[in-house]
C-alpha cells in the first residue's frame, strides 16, 4: 500500500481542489477531463524515462524517483543485476565444457538443425581435418565419405559406422551422432584403428589355426576309422576308439564354426533374391530326417515374400536355430517354425520350442561366443557354443536383429526381424 501512497496523494490534491472549482464554476467536467490529461502527461513522462534507461542500458537503481516508479525501476535493475550473475556463471560453466571437451581424445562436433557445424573440440580439427573457420559450413561438404553422408541422412543413428579419417586414409574413424535440444546433434568421432588392427589380428589367428588344424585332424580321423574297422579289437579299445571319434567330430565341427564366423566377418556381402519360403521348406524336411522319423517340426508360410542377401548365410543361420529348438527340446514335444509379415511391413522368421528354456539373465549371453547355458540335464547336448553367434552375425549383415523371449521350463522364442527394405 505504501508504493501507491504518493499517487493516491497526488490523486487526491488534484482532486479536490477540481472538484471544489467545479461545484462553483459549474464546469466539473472540463476540470475533470483537464486533470486526466495532466496526469497521462505525467505518466507519459514516466514511461518516456523508463524506456531511456532501459534503452542504455538499465544502469543504476534509479531509487531517486519516488512513489511506484521508484519500485519499478527498482525491480527492473534487481532483475538484471540478478541475470547478470546468471550469465556469468553460465558463461564460466561453458568456458568449463569447452575445455574439458578440448581435452577429449575423440572428436566433437556440434551440428546445427541443417547439418551445419556450431562448434568443434581440437580433436575434431585432427581428425575429421575440420577448422575454426569452418563454422556454419554443412558438414558433408566437409567430410564426403558416402557412407556418413547416407547415415546422417538417414535419422537413425542407433548403430555407428567406420570410416577413413578425411586427414589420413590409414586412420579409422567410429562415428555415432546424439540428437539433442531443437534440432541440434552431437557428433563423436573415435580413433579405431588400434582395435581394428587387434581385431583383424584376431581373426588371421582363428583362420590360420583352424586351417593348420583340419589336415591333422582329417589324418587323425582316418586312422580312427581304419581301426574301428580292424577285426578282433578289443571291446575296451572298441569304445576308446569311439569316443576319440566322436571328439575329433566335435573338435572339425568346432573349426568348421570359427571358420564360417571368420569369413561373416571378413567376405563382401551378397545382394541375391532369396526364396525364403521354399529355403525353409528345405530346411525342415533336412532337420526332420535327423528326428528319427518323429516329424517334430510344424511350418507356417504366413507370407510370400523374399529376402535380399545371401542364401548360404541365412541357409547356416536358420539352420541353426532349428536345430537348435529340436535339441534343447523334448522329442515328444513340437517345434513351431515359421515365416510372417511384421506389422512395420517388414517380415520375421520364427522358431518357438517347448524345452527347459532360458532365464532371463543368460538371454543378454546366449549370442556371445562359446557361451552355453548351465543346466542339469538328464543327458549330454554336444554343441560349439558358437551357432547362436553366428545367427547374430548373419543378422547383422542383413540389418535384421535377433528377439528373444523364454521362460524356464516353458520354452524359447527365437525370431529373426528383417526391415522392409530387404523385401524383394
Amino acid at each position: 500500500m505504501n508504493r501507491w501512497q504518493r499517487e493516491i496523494n497526488l490523486l487526491l490534491a488534484l482532486l479536490v481542489p477540481a472538484l471544489l472549482m467545479g461545484y462553483f464554476t459549474e464546469h466539473l467536467s472540463l476540470i475533470l477531463l483537464a486533470i486526466t490529461t495532466t496526469l497521462l502527461l505525467i505518466q507519459t513522462l514516466h514511461i518516456d524515462r523508463l524506456e531511456k534507461w532501459l534503452s542504455r542500458g538499465a544502469f543504476g537503481d534509479k531509487r531517486e524517483h519516488k512513489g511506484i516508479w521508484g519500485d519499478i525501476y527498482h525491480h527492473i535493475w534487481k532483475i538484471r543485476k540478478i541475470d547478470k550473475k546468471r550469465k556469468k556463471k553460465l558463461s564460466r560453466m561453458i568456458d568449463r565444457f569447452r575445455t574439458s571437451t578440448d581435452a577429449l581424445p575423440d572428436a566433437a562436433v556440434v551440428l546445427g538443425s541443417y547439418a551445419e557445424i556450431e562448434w568443434t573440440n581440437t580433436a575434431a580439427r585432427e581428425l575429421l581435418g575440420l577448422k575454426k573457420t569452418d563454422k556454419g559450413q554443412r558438414i558433408p561438404n566437409l567430410v564426403r565419405a558416402p557412407l556418413f553422408i547416407q547415415y546422417l541422412k538417414s535419422n537413425n543413428y542407433q548403430q555407428k559406422i567406420s570410416i577413413p579419417s578425411p586427414v589420413n586414409e590409414n586412420i579409422i574413424l567410429q562415428i555415432s551422432i546424439v540428437p539433442y535440444g531443437a534440432g541440434l546433434r552431437l557428433l563423436l568421432a573415435q580413433d579405431i584403428t588400434h582395435l581394428k588392427k587387434i581385431e583383424r589380428m584376431r581373426t588371421d589367428f582363428v583362420t590360420n589355426v583352424s586351417h593348420e588344424l583340419r589336415t591333422p585332424l582329417t589324418v587323425v580321423k582316418g586312422y580312427l576309422e581304419t581301426l574301428q574297422e580292424m577285426d578282433d579289437i578289443p571291446e575296451v579299445y572298441f569304445k576308446t576308439f569311439q569316443k576319440m571319434s566322436t571328439q575329433t567330430e566335435r573338435m572339425q565341427l568346432l573349426i568348421d564354426d570359427l571358420l564360417l564366423l571368420a569369413r561373416l566377418e571378413t567376405k563382401a556381402k551378397k545382394a541375391d533374391c532369396v526364396r525364403v519360403p521354399d529355403l525353409l521348406k528345405q530346411i525342415c524336411r533336412e532337420s526332420d530326417l535327423l528326428e528319427k522319423d518323429e516329424r517334430r517340426i510344424e511350418l507356417v508360410i504366413g507370407s510370400d515374400s523374399c529376402l535380399q542377401g545371401d542364401e548360404e548365410e541365412l541357409r547356416s543361420a536358420f539352420t541353426n536355430l532349428v536345430v537348435n529348438a529340436l535339441k534343447y527340446s523334448p522329442t515328444d514335444k513340437p517345434v513351431k517354425v515359421g515365416w510372417f509379415k511384421s506389422e512395420d511391413n517388414g517380415v520375421y522368421f520364427e522358431v518357438q520350442d517347448f524345452g527347459e528354456g532360458i532365464s532371463s539373465a543368460e538371454i543378454p549371453r546366449v549370442t556371445e561366443r562359446f557361451y552355453r547355458v548351465e543346466v542339469k540335464r538328464n543327458h549330454k547336448i554336444n554343441g560349439t557354443g558358437l551357432g547362436l553367434a553366428i545367427v547374430k552375425h548373419v543378422l547383422v549383415r542383413h540389418d535384421a536383429k535377433l528377439d528373444i523371449e523364454s521362460q524356464l521350463g516353458k520354452g524359447s522364442r527365437f525370431r529373426c526381424m528383417f526391415p522392409a527394405k530387404r523385401i524383394c
